[in-house]
């Protein structure tokens, strides 16, 4: 029996949300990229600085600190998803992993400067330690915690909105990292003749300062949040079994539209990775551009603008108008950077600005369509559980081979360097595009599934708009709910 409304338009609005709501979404949502941006950004620069003069360990720190701290993430975030769901709580989570979160950043200021070759791995054993334990209670309260509170308050009508706002909170939270960096941890950066020379004192505090953002945020989070009201607990006496949920074969045939979905956003994850690392350290040492905070602060703005725009405009039209033309932008903008290999340094400044633009706000905007994609997919009372899939699929698959694609470029261009100098090369950019044709493949299948999804979803909401709600209510598990299935 076809049940499908021809015009969904007339089924149902947008869900308007409250105030409260969005204050928190906005808020938590900044705090937590604020602290993310320093762990995928600085983090490695902070690396990258350290072992600048050191040849190939200039690749291999930021190498290993990116695939083990992506691994803690999605380790940590399989099981605290589970927690999550079988509790039955977002909150407290998110309370105190903010507040740990922010005190675990600040270590980072009792990393030594200067040191010597013999030290050299024992200085990134440190680095990827504090890395892993700074992500350990990031992913419990942010990637666990908060992404499932966004999906149990949102549905189809709103999600497209909510996420892709979520989406340009990192592109916000860059600007503010790198306002503080300029002022701190780039504080002499320019009279200073090699980084162990600057002042330490202002490296150290720009952690510091970074650091008591999530602080903050959990002491804000606790008058701030509330639960959804609605949420299902899962009542399965077997947590560990519960935790792996999502990876049952069962639970991928029944919701096999999801995982398609997921491999979408993980194609484009890795050609994120393959230069995201080392964009800071790409304009400032590749382009010569020592000034690096105004032009990526003008790609940051527009692009943020750009994706404002698009995130209204796909729950008013859907989303899938959008994916197409926004892969191909993506693919242009990549290509542009990586052409500035082959043009005068005089039109770096200007193409750096359209391209990155370009290549910043399809990447945000897209990558906001499809989790509010993926959130559609999740079946009821299970969305704790799916976070741990998630992030295997958009953190450490993409971290992993992204940084593994980017430690070959850069390797393969170290014969052309000088080994006291190394710089991330043009063709990181590149790599990035060939990636991001690949996730055409999976997305033709995420585009014929649009209009059917969006179509149940609607409907299921409005039948159970009709009938009230029970929330914690004891369910099964949910695997048979096969709404990725024709």
């Amino acid at each position: 029996m076809d049940n499908t409304v021809s015009d969904v338009s007339t089924l149902k609005k947008s869900t308007p949300l409250g105030k409260r709501i969005w204050a928190c979404a906005i808020v938590f949502g900044l705090i937590g990229q604020i602290a993310w941006v320093v762990e995928n950004m600085f983090f490695a620069k902070f690396g990258q600085d350290l072992f600048v003069t050191r040849g190939e360990l200039y690749f291999t720190v930021t190498t290993l600190m990116v695939i083990l701290s992506a691994l803690t993430a999605t380790v940590t975030t399989i099981f605290a998803g589970g927690l999550i769901d079988k509790l039955g709580k977002r909150k407290p989570f998110i309370t105190a992993g903010y507040f740990i979160w922010g005190t675990t950043i600040m270590l980072f200021a009792a990393v030594p400067l200067d040191f010597s070759d013999n030290a050299s791995w024992g200085i990134i054993a440190l680095l990827v330690i504090l890395d892993c334990v700074m992500t350990f209670f990031g992913s419990t309260a942010n990637d666990a915690a908060f992404n499932t509170w966004v999906a149990d308050v949102t549905d189809v009508t709103n999600r497209g909105r909510v996420n892709t706002i979520l989406s340009i909170m990192p592109v916000i939270a860059t600007v503010l990292v790198f306002g503080i960096g300029m002022f701190t941890y780039d504080h002499d950066a320019t009279t200073a003749a090699t980084f162990i020379e600057r002042d330490p004192l202002f490296i150290k505090l720009f952690f510091i300062i970074i650091g008591i953002f999530p602080l903050v945020g959990g002491v804000l989070s606790a008058f701030m949040m509330k639960d959804s009201p609605n949420i299902v607990k899962n009542t399965n006496p077997n947590y560990i079994k519960e935790t792996f949920y999502g990876f049952r074969p069962s639970v991928i045939r029944n919701n096999k539209m999801m995982y398609v979905t997921l491999a979408t956003v993980c194609l484009l994850g890795i050609a994120q990775q393959t230069f995201m690392s080392y964009l800071i350290n790409f304009i400032a040492q590749t382009l010569g551009i020592d000034n690096y905070i105004l032009p990526l602060a003008v790609i940051i703005v527009v692009g943020a603008v750009i994706t404002g725009v698009l995130g209204v405009l796909f729950d008013k039209f859907g989303r899938k108008k959008f994916y197409f033309p926004l892969l191909a932008i993506l693919v242009v903008g990549a290509i542009v950077v990586y052409c500035m290999d082959f043009m005068s340094e005089a039109a770096y400044l200007p193409i750096l600005i359209v391209g990155g633009t370009v290549l910043l706000g399809a990447m945000l905007a897209l990558g906001g369509a499809l989790t509010a994609t993926f959130q559609d997919y999740i079946p009821k009372g299970a969305e704790g559980r799916f976070q741990g899939v998630r992030m295997c699929f958009t953190v450490l698959i993409p971290m992993a081979l992204g940084i593994l694609i980017a430690h070959f470029v850069g390797i393969n261009s170290f014969d052309g360097q000088d080994p006291n100098a190394m710089k991330p090369p043009f063709e990181l950019f590149l790599a990035a595009a060939i990636v991001v044709v690949l996730a055409a493949i999976p997305l033709i299948w995420v585009y014929k599934d649009s209009t059917r999804l969006r179509n149940e979803l609607l409907q299921r909401g409005a039948a159970e708009a009709e009938i009230p709600s029970q929330p914690e209510v004891a369910e099964t598990s949910p695997e048979d709910s096969a709404n990725g299935e024709e």
